[in-house]
């Protein structure tokens, strides 16, 4: 029980599922970001709509254009003129992952277009209706609890990677800084030296020492 419990506050402190509203601008692009670690999986629902009343009332939904790019650049999803729609991915590269919309055409008579986000990351992307169907009982919560507690190992090595990273580049720095430190020491030295030098030079040519 120790241990269920234990597995359950990690898995309340992992980030796996993030439900959002954007308003968008008339003109230009507003985006949402994660940063996500290798091989994680990611599923996104959207859906657009004229404000919250106008959502209330399902009444007829605005077109945007979606486009989900990779820490890189590379565009993993893009759809034009669309209302709604699901994109996934699984992450093969570390970074920050963008989802960005943009309201198509200006023709909305001033109201404000929204866009809905199910942002769904790791253990809360997996489809577990499939899964219900093939294991019931006491078999599908072992099964939940085996992805819980995969998804806190590859979290827990995803940080310790990035805590090796930090630690190195801040070595790095230690060192450069302390080789900086060194240099301008020397610069220091060698322009006294040279001060002094061109001083008493200076001195005995006017005969004062």
């Amino acid at each position: 029980m120790k241990l269920v419990e234990a597995v359950i506050v990690l898995v309340v402190m992992i980030p796996a599922a993030r439900g959002l509203w954007l308003n968008l601008p008339s003109t230009g692009t507003k985006c949402v970001s994660e940063e996500l670690h290798n091989n994680v999986v990611v599923l996104g629902d959207y859906h657009s709509f004229f404000g919250e009343q106008d959502h209330l009332n399902n009444t007829s939904a605005p077109a945007v254009s979606v486009k989900v790019t990779s820490p890189y650049g590379t565009e993993l999803y893009h759809q034009e003129q669309v209302s709604h729609g699901q994109f996934a991915f699984t992450a093969s590269e570390t970074g920050s992952y963008t989802a960005c919309f943009t309201v198509d055409g200006d023709h909305h008579g001033g109201k404000i277009v929204t866009v809905g986000i199910d942002w769904k990351t790791g253990i809360a992307a997996k489809d577990w209706d499939s899964v219900a169907r093939k294991e019931k009982g006491l078999e599908l919560e072992l099964t939940k609890l085996e992805g819980i507690v995969q998804a806190i190992h590859e979290n827990l090595k995803y940080l310790v990677s990035r805590e090796a990273g930090m630690r190195e580049v801040s070595e790095k720095t230690n060192s450069r800084v302390v080789w900086f430190s060194i240099v301008a020491l020397g610069a220091c030295i060698a322009a006294t030296i040279f001060q002094l030098w061109y001083l008493r030079r200076y001195f005995q040519k006017k005969k004062l020492i």
